[in-house]
């Protein structure tokens, strides 16, 4: 997966879009492709607003959570080396990216996005460590030991997968910017800290504190 494929991902909805290698303020031993800001010269034409309201290229950007929890990954190696992780709602890649050089067996980016599985690919050749790619989450969550997900509750109908993802994985360790009250006792909070979507996005304060979890396996 190269650079060009992702600047054509990117122009299905911003006609002079491009991205840049960058190393995000929260996690700067990773380096990503990520779009580049420098390219808007003034506002969005009606018609790319739209496109961009309806298929938002959020692998384009690492978010606070993603960054927050790939930091936090290589800051603990333990919890996944030598075993099968599986990154929900990957975006970008960065947290299996940091999943796979903190010594995982496997590193899987899972994302109903195909342009973010590109753009997962191609992160992970940039920092030069294998990964896996899948758009189907039912098949690969046999013989996974870890799941990590970072800010996948921004949608209310995704709060099912908390339970879930005990039935299937020993481990999850869950980064959250968005929902402060869980519902969910088994998810214990590990550490909380300050990160900024990358490109700064400039969002509330209030979603720059990311909340990082661990919910022990039911099975």
């Amino acid at each position: 997966m190269t650079k060009n494929k992702l600047i054509e991902n990117i122009r299905k909805t911003l006609s002079k879009g491009d991205v840049s290698i960058t190393q995000p303020g929260g996690c700067q031993a990773i380096s990503l492709y990520l779009f580049n800001p420098e390219v808007l010269e003034g506002p969005l034409s009606h018609d790319e607003a739209q496109a961009v309201v309806a298929e938002p290229a959020y692998w384009s950007f690492c978010w606070a959570s993603g960054q927050a929890l790939a930091s936090y990954i290589l800051q603990h190696p333990e919890l996944v080396a030598g075993k099968h992780v599986l990154d929900f709602g990957a975006g970008s890649g960065i947290v299996a990216i940091a999943a796979a050089k903190a010594g995982a067996k496997r590193a899987i980016a899972c994302d109903i996005d195909h342009d973010a599985l590109d753009a997962a690919k191609a992160n992970a050749s940039l920092n030069h460590v294998e990964i896996e790619i899948s758009d189907d989450l039912d098949k690969v969550l046999a013989d996974i030991d870890v799941i990590v997900a970072a800010d996948v509750l921004y949608d209310a109908e995704n709060m099912p997968f908390l339970a879930r993802f005990k039935q299937t994985a020993s481990l999850i360790i869950l980064a959250d910017s968005r929902v402060k009250h869980l519902g969910d006792e088994a998810y214990e909070l590990k550490q909380t800290v300050t990160c900024r979507t990358w490109p700064d996005l400039n969002e509330f304060e209030e979603f720059n504190q990311v909340r990082i979890y661990h919910a022990e396996g039911e099975q």
